[in-house]
């Protein structure tokens, strides 16, 4: 008899109109994975970060606009996974699930079990684990569980920072650029390489989050196979909030250095699978302002991987191995050595 086996997709959601985004930007600060402060003082904090970002964040979606593509982006995901999975013996379902705005984990929880599965997998579109980002999802999913007595099997894929797949994805959009950097110039001497990540608070990561040392190994991985000698290359993190000391160095200020040695820039974003704000409108508008101002040759950036089937090839293989694994992470307080790892800070899932 064939298995009918969900798949959940988590992403980090984004306002579906411009008087969405103060709620939105509510919900992701009132997150305790972003902002560790007991309530009510998270709570008080979310209220007035939220109030103090609207104006600008507003404008940021008007680029866009007026709202966040990554819903829709994440879904078109969905379609090429669940596509190739229809091949296979059991019956796959992808459902889409975002932390801070619609769909929110109890509407797609609620679909799942609708459905009736016999298993659950969970798969965040987080490369890198970090607890700010696939450790509150999968978190947030966990209690919903316990809220709506589900007790379907359930399975996570935590990370796949260095999974084949995903770093050869990677490595053919980058050379891709490359022979047009080569074309123009007949050389990459002057060229430098900017792999760009979500920042995190230097304290997130000494407290033993793996999200840096994650993002690392991805680039190292990349620029192995890439082989490309001579080729500069620097991993730099953008998107800083706060008054905390976040990871350096930022996006921001190697973009500034190169530019001043008049070097064309190719930026990679790392840590993102999918268009939204931080790539659209950070990148692609104010640090291409900011690189042109200070003397870059010329700036070119990489898009994120999106529905490239290499990437929807790594997803596939990540679904079919997990499926084929006996351990169920739901009913197991510690599933490998890497389930304890990446489950930094997030306790039994």
């Amino acid at each position: 008899m064939k298995k009918k086996i969900a798949v959940v997709l988590f992403n980090l959601g984004g306002p579906d109109k411009l008087t969405s985004v103060k709620p939105f930007l509510f919900n992701l600060f009132n997150d305790p994975f972003i902002i560790e402060a007991p309530f009510p003082l998270r709570y008080l904090l979310a209220k007035f970060i939220s109030s103090k970002r609207e104006k600008k964040a507003k404008e940021i979606y008007s680029h866009l606009g007026g709202k966040s593509p990554i819903l829709e982006l994440t879904k078109l995901q969905a379609k090429k996974l669940e596509n190739k999975l229809e091949k296979e013996k059991d019956n796959y379902k992808v459902f889409v699930s975002m932390r801070y705005w619609n769909p929110f984990v109890r509407e797609t929880l609620k679909d799942v079990i609708n459905w009736d599965p016999n298993q659950i997998i969970l798969l965040p579109l987080y490369p890198q684990y970090s607890s700010t980002t696939s450790g509150s999802s999968l978190f947030s999913w966990k209690k919903e569980m316990e809220k709506q007595s589900s007790s379907i099997p359930t399975k996570t894929i935590c990370c796949y920072s260095e999974n084949k797949k995903f770093i050869l994805a990677h490595v053919k959009s980058i050379k891709k650029m490359l022979r047009k950097v080569k074309n123009k110039y007949n050389h990459l001497s002057n060229t430098t390489l900017l792999f760009s990540a979500h920042g995190l608070p230097e304290k997130t990561i000494k407290a033993g989050d793996p999200y840096q040392a994650q993002v690392e190994g991805t680039v190292r991985a990349i620029i192995d196979k890439a082989n490309e000698k001579d080729l500069k290359h620097i991993i730099c993190y953008q998107s800083k909030v706060g008054p905390l000391k976040w990871t350096g160095p930022t996006t921001e200020e190697q973009i500034i250095k190169e530019a001043k040695k008049n070097k064309s820039i190719i930026i990679v974003p790392i840590a993102f699978v999918n268009e939204h704000s931080e790539t659209l409108v950070e990148l692609d508008i104010e640090y291409r302002k900011i690189a042109k101002t200070n003397g870059c040759l010329d700036y070119y950036r990489i898009p994120a991987l999106g529905t490239d089937m290499d990437f929807i090839e790594a997803l596939y293989d990540l679904v079919k191995s997990k499926s084929n694994n006996n351990c169920n992470i739901l009913n197991e307080k510690i599933c490998s050595k890497e389930y304890k790892k990446c489950f930094y800070n997030v306790g039994e899932i």
